[in-house]
């Protein structure tokens, strides 16, 4: 959860890049082009000149909040389903079973904390309001409070599919990536148990992820931004959402933010599984 006052910033310009330019007007190339924020370095400054640190922090306190929920549950749930598959031995584990017990630890997890997923994302998608206007959502708990009133159970459950989709893929991508290589490089001798063996299968787990997301993240955040109420929406669905969005931007618009989904990623999975096995090996639970 600390470690998410970091990797906020991070996050707010990855929403921001997601949503730039959305379903250009004027095919693929002015999707690429005509964009507020170019690149990540621009879209830091930009945010930052405009809104101040607390725009980089905005979505703060629903992010904590969904990453203590979420990726506990994950954590923790990962390897009670890996062995319901029948996986007793962590060496020789097939990566199917990983596969599979990643993707429905995720898919659980997601779906209950969906409704902070939700008001995270309108939070940091907010920009600057207009003179006259003010910001929809002052605060998480306004954002919560306004979204059951007008849209109801279900305004906080809009993008619930793209969310387990997306959580899916990623624990499905990113625990397995890490156990698989561990034990690869476990059993082939090239490293032993340790730190330095936590940290190199980190980091190929977290390039994995990014890899593996980002279509579905530019997915979940647009169907998430926005509003079931007075407004026409965009997207009827999640397909719809993904074959409009390549239609509209090409490959590039499913990636658009992929470098600060990896750089907040990347660092959150070293970190994560580092702690995560230091935990383990304190209270005398074997290593994943």
């Amino acid at each position: 959860m600390r470690f998410d006052i970091v990797t906020n910033p991070v996050d707010v310009i990855k929403i921001r890049m997601q949503l730039d330019n959305e379903l250009a007007s004027h095919g693929k190339l002015d999707a690429l082009k005509n964009r507020y924020y170019h690149g990540f370095a621009h879209g830091a400054v930009v945010v930052y000149r405009e809104e101040g640190f607390r725009g980089l922090c905005k979505g703060l306190a629903p992010s904590m909040l969904r990453d203590g929920l979420y990726s506990g549950f994950r954590m923790g749930a990962y390897e009670p389903i890996k062995v319901l598959f029948g996986a007793t031995d962590p060496a020789h584990t097939p990566l199917w079973k990983k596969i599979c017990a990643g993707a429905i630890a995720g898919a659980i997890g997601s779906s209950i904390c969906t409704p902070t997923d939700l008001v995270k994302v309108r939070l940091q998608a907010q920009r600057v309001p207009k003179p006259g206007e003010s910001l929809r959502y002052p605060s998480m708990r306004a954002a919560f409070k306004e979204i059951f009133q007008k849209e109801g159970i279900r305004g906080l459950y809009v993008g619930i599919g793209p969310t387990v989709k997306r959580a899916a893929i990623l624990t499905a991508t990113q625990i397995p990536a890490y156990d698989h290589t561990k034990h690869t490089l476990l059993n082939s001798g090239l490293m032993v148990e340790g730190p330095k063996l936590h940290i190199v299968s980190s980091m190929v787990a977290g390039l994995a992820t990014a890899l593996t997301t980002s279509p579905v993240d530019v997915v979940k955040t647009r169907i998430m931004n926005q509003h079931s109420t007075g407004q026409v929406k965009s997207y009827h669905s999640a397909v719809d959402c993904l074959i409009k969005t390549f239609k509209s931007e090409g490959v590039h618009g499913l990636y658009k933010g992929f470098i600060p989904n990896w750089l907040r990623l990347g660092p959150h999975t070293i970190v994560t599984f580092f702690i995560f096995e230091q935990l383990r090996h304190r209270v005398g639970i074997r290593p994943i």
